[in-house]
């Protein structure tokens, strides 16, 4: 790609989605965009871009601030973090909001892995007030990763990443080659595609 099209991409990323795209780092916007190019039916990156440019058709455009977004995720990515919510965090919370709600928002949720890992660390908590609700709530740019994430299925190797045994045993069931988790954790999450670029004043406290 030429420094003509990297500036184009860092561009887009930056005004529509808050993106910095790195000028240098052509690897990684190539690794992005490339099997974007090809679902697209496009012959290059390059032909890619080009049609960007003559087009300017707002679904092309958002479908690579989309690919060039980071959505690498894991299950229990920080295990000191969630020891902390479920033994300590959570169980404050629901002592300051008995007979009432929780809620958490998982910003930009990627494919599932974190607000799903929240959702599991609230099932194991202990000492919770009884009349109190989680309410757990995930948003992310990508169409593509809200539908990952929406229908709960896992392969080996993203179950493998941060999910001790136990857990997965208890909330998951095997489907041959994938790990659909249960539907009672999968159904206590709401979804909703939202960009952080836009105005937030009216989704409530």
């Amino acid at each position: 790609m030429t420094p003509e099209d990297m500036d184009l991409l860092a561009a887009l990323g930056r005004t529509r989605a808050g993106l910095k795209v790195e000028a240098d780092k052509h690897y990684v916007v190539e690794s992005r965009l490339a099997p974007l190019a090809r679902r697209e039916g496009y012959p290059s990156i390059e032909a890619l871009v080009a049609a960007l440019r003559a087009k300017r058709e707002e679904r092309l455009i958002w479908a690579v601030v989309e690919a060039l977004t980071v959505n690498d995720t894991a299950f229990f990515r920080d295990r000191a973090t969630f020891a902390f919510l479920r033994e300590t965090a959570l169980p404050e919370l629901s002592r300051r909001r008995k007979d009432g709600s929780v809620r958490i928002w998982s910003a930009a949720c990627s494919t599932g892995q974190e607000i799903y890992s929240l959702a599991i660390a609230a099932d194991e908590a202990r000492n919770l007030e009884p009349g109190v609700r989680f309410e757990f709530f995930a948003s992310d740019l990508s169409e593509r990763c809200l539908e990952k994430a929406q229908s709960g299925l896992y392969t080996q190797f993203e179950v493998q990443r941060g999910l001790p045994i136990r857990l997965l045993i208890k909330h998951f069931e095997n489907h041959d080659e994938t790990w659909a988790i249960s539907p009672r954790i999968r159904q206590a999450v709401r979804w909703r595609r939202i960009n952080l670029m836009s105005d937030l004043s009216g989704m409530g406290a």
